[in-house]
């Protein structure tokens, strides 16, 4: 997360009207004045909206280009009930506040309406807001709007969104595996700065540009999605877009929308799904935005106990109200319908589900039976992966969720959330409090890299070494690693090895593939010349040949959520720091035995038990010279034979390295 870029806003504020400086093509007083009449909705529309159920808001409400007896214009529709007046200014009226008013269905709904002809793709615009509280007017965007003006300028813009996708064999295909175990192996990505056009100023690269170079990149390197930090606009960039103004609208720094769907397109076609990151949880107080919007707190609630949120200085949802619940909802199902996104990770889950989240006594309101949970966000989360899942069976739905709140990643019908899948905070936190230690001491510690496996099946994990672990003073993964230059690199080969042989699905950060050094910053570019140098290189590799191996080997992705998945063979070897278990897959003969050497020290004769006797052949081995190893192996092979050891039947001989990965063959 990161925080806003405003303070608490002392509400009501009154905001003189701010005329953008980019220019119409109808710059003068001759658009015609606002036609009445002229509706999408239906009275089915405004039940539904009013019930909370209006799943597909985003074709109704917002502005479309449309034709109305023969004339083409533009359609507005606007939620404001607290509004006493409402019109709509632009370059095209030179922001007169008094030509193009809106018109107030009579049906109580609180939607304004109008039709204004000559109006279409491109032009800006904002709602002139008068309400009927004290007299509060305000300039506001369109929440439903498809595009708004780059930042720092914060007008909402008309758009089509109509694109010729590309994409029907990777649709067809995920309908298809939608019901069998897939793996998911995640690369996390900030547009803004994986990489820069120093020939240009050291820019961010657009949409297209990323599209020329990403999907290949993420290809070659084995991931099976990207996740990108939020695209919807926002207006504070230092905030990674985790404040968002522009619900429905990707960031207009990038290039079009239809510049980010040929981006998504270019994924899709090279095999790659798009995980994005949703932020139902908070918004900012930009005034532009939805704080405050008609003069009453629409959107938020009002009692900052459970309106406002101290970390982030921001806005809270209020999750009770219907049209609140309408438009959230909408808006996921938007990303997925619209740009045929695969997944959703929703962020910040925890600060949702307690009222007292970072809050300490006497500044928060318990819930009805004086419990600490919020009953409210609870529900509405059960009925977003509810709608999700309902309409869209072949995508997931992730949450970060950091507390033991029971059910995330289990079904509604049960009590859970409902959701895919959950972050394994606990996982990454106690895995990189060990690696963080000196070997020498990490005997003493073998209960933060075995303690995990406790509560693994709990929940859908999937395992996050993300973007939150690198800012911040926190360093980057490979300065958390102790020792020498070459203890480092060690270190580090082996934490990715032990994840994608740990049981869940995984996400690395960008730059966590090639061991950057530095910490990530949102304002400049990945430290790519470091590919020039073995060790970076050789992590790279690595990272490679582990997501083909996750992909490839159904032992490890098949019963990745399920007990029956993973055996332990050996994890109280606390005196080598060693631990060794089994991953199975569905076919009772598809096994791989993993051996995990957290210390620099090798073992010519190690003795581990192993499921079965015969050949077992190494597939896998970070200690590799090809990695920057050492390359003390075992030359392949090695001979199980019929002599118990330990509670297993058989036992093996293996000269063990930092990390090896062995299989029945």
């Amino acid at each position: 997360m990161a925080q806003s870029s405003n303070q608490p806003t002392d509400l009501p504020v009154i905001e003189l009207s701010s005329m953008p400086a980019n220019e119409s093509a109808n710059n003068d007083h001759t658009t015609p004045a606002t036609i009445a009449g002229v509706s999408l909705l239906t009275d089915f529309d405004i039940h539904l909206f009013r019930a909370g159920k209006h799943y597909k808001l985003y074709e109704k409400l917002g502005s479309h280009i449309i034709t109305h007896d023969g004339v083409q214009g533009t359609y507005f529709a606007l939620w404001s009930p607290n509004a006493q007046a409402v019109s709509v200014i632009g370059n095209f009226n030179h922001w007169d506040r008094g030509r193009h008013s809106m018109y107030e269905r009579p049906d109580g709904s609180g939607i304004w309406e109008a039709f204004i002809p000559g109006i279409g793709q491109g032009e800006v615009y904002k709602y002139y807001i008068q309400s009927r509280h004290n007299g509060y007017s305000v300039e506001k965007g369109d929440p439903y709007a498809f595009r708004w003006e780059e930042p720092p300028r914060t007008a909402s813009v008309v758009w089509d969104i109509k694109y010729e996708w590309n994409d029907g064999i990777w649709m067809a295909e995920r309908r298809i595996n939608a019901k069998n175990p897939q793996p998911w192996s995640v690369y996390e990505v900030h547009l803004g700065s994986w990489k820069r056009a120093p020939e240009s100023g050291n820019r961010p690269l657009t949409y297209r540009e990323l599209a020329d170079e990403l999907p290949a990149y993420v290809k070659e390197l084995g991931f099976t999605h990207v996740e990108f930090m939020p695209i919807m606009e926002h207006p504070f960039y230092g905030s990674w877009g985790y404040q968002i103004t522009g619900y429905f609208a990707p960031s207009s720094r990038y290039g079009t929308p239809q510049d980010f769907m040929h981006l998504l397109d270019a994924l899709h076609q090279a095999g790659i799904g798009v995980i994005l990151d949703w932020v139902p949880s908070h918004f900012p107080g930009d005034i532009h935005g939805l704080i405050y919007f008609d003069g009453s707190h629409l959107y938020e609630h009002a009692d900052p106990r459970q309106g406002f949120h101290p970390d982030w200085q921001s806005y809270i949802f209020n999750y009770g109200r219907n049209e609140v619940r309408a438009f959230l909802i909408s808006n996921a199902l938007f990303w997925l319908d619209c740009y045929h996104v695969d997944g959703l990770r929703v962020d910040a889950v925890a600060s949702m589900l307690y009222l007292d989240y970072s809050r300490k006594e006497g500044e928060w309101i318990p819930n009805k039976y004086g419990g600490r949970e919020n009953l409210e966000a609870i529900s509405f989360l059960q009925e977003f992966n509810e709608a999700v899942y309902t309409t869209y069976p072949d995508v997931q739905t992730i949450a970060e969720e950091s507390t033991a709140y029971t059910g995330v990643s289990r079904p509604t019908y049960t009590g859970g959330l409902g959701f895919g899948m959950k972050w394994m905070m606990g996982w990454m936190h106690d895995t990189l409090k060990y690696f963080a230690k000196d070997p020498i001491y990490r005997q003493y510690h073998q209960g933060d890299i075995t303690f995990s496996v406790i509560y693994a099946f709990t929940e859908n994990f999937m395992l996050p070494l993300s973007h939150d672990e690198v800012v911040y003073g926190k360093h980057s993964l490979i300065y958390k690693m102790p020792g020498d230059e070459w203890q480092r690199f060690a270190n580090l080969r082996t934490l990715y090895a032990y994840m994608y042989a740990h049981p869940g699905t995984k996400l690395i950060f960008m730059g966590g593939e090639f061991a950057q050094t530095s910490e990530w910053a949102h304002e400049r570019s990945l430290d790519w010349h470091l590919l020039q140098y073995d060790f970076h290189r050789g992590v790279q590799r690595l990272l490679s040949d582990v997501n083909q191996l996750y992909r490839t080997e159904k032992a490890l992705y098949e019963r990745q959520f399920e007990q029956g998945g993973f055996e332990w063979i050996d994890f109280g070897d606390w005196q080598n720091s060693i631990i060794s278990f089994v991953r199975n897959g569905l076919n009772p003969d598809d096994k791989i035995l993993v051996i995990c050497n957290f210390t620099p020290a090798p073992h010519a004769q190690y003795q581990v038990g192993v499921p079965a006797k015969g050949i077992w052949r190494e597939i896998f081995n970070s200690d590799s010279t090809e990695y920057g190893g050492s390359g003390i192996s075992e030359d392949g092979e090695l001979r199980a034979e019929a002599i118990r050891w330990s509670a297993r039947g058989f036992y093996g001989v293996s000269r063990l390295t930092q990390n090896g990965q062995l299989r029945a063959d």
